[in-house]
């Protein structure tokens, strides 16, 4: 009998497959867009109310992607080595 069925189950981190990953990046990404378009971009002020939005969206977006990677490094999503044993089926 191997020695990794005997009853204690082996468990890794999900890494780059969990979804918090996933999504901070990909908000970090558009959050670092903005605030390029933010500094460099004209910033139609005038449209807005004489808030630069792209910088302070683009700002927000960065701080909500910390947040999720963050998330995600100090409470990892740990999945179950190998196939799933008790579908059953």
């Amino acid at each position: 009998m191997p020695e990794s069925t005997t009853g204690a189950t082996r468990r890794h981190q999900a890494g780059a497959f969990d979804i918090r990953n996933i999504i901070g990046w990909l908000i970090g990404a558009y959050g670092v867009i903005l605030v390029l378009m933010g500094l460099f971009a004209d910033p139609e002020t005038d449209k807005t109310g004489g808030v630069n939005a792209n910088l302070w969206a683009g700002l927000a977006m960065l701080v909500v992607a910390a947040v999720f990677l963050g998330w995600a490094r100090l409470r990892p999503v740990y999945v179950p080595e190998g196939g799933d044993e008790s579908s059953g089926g």
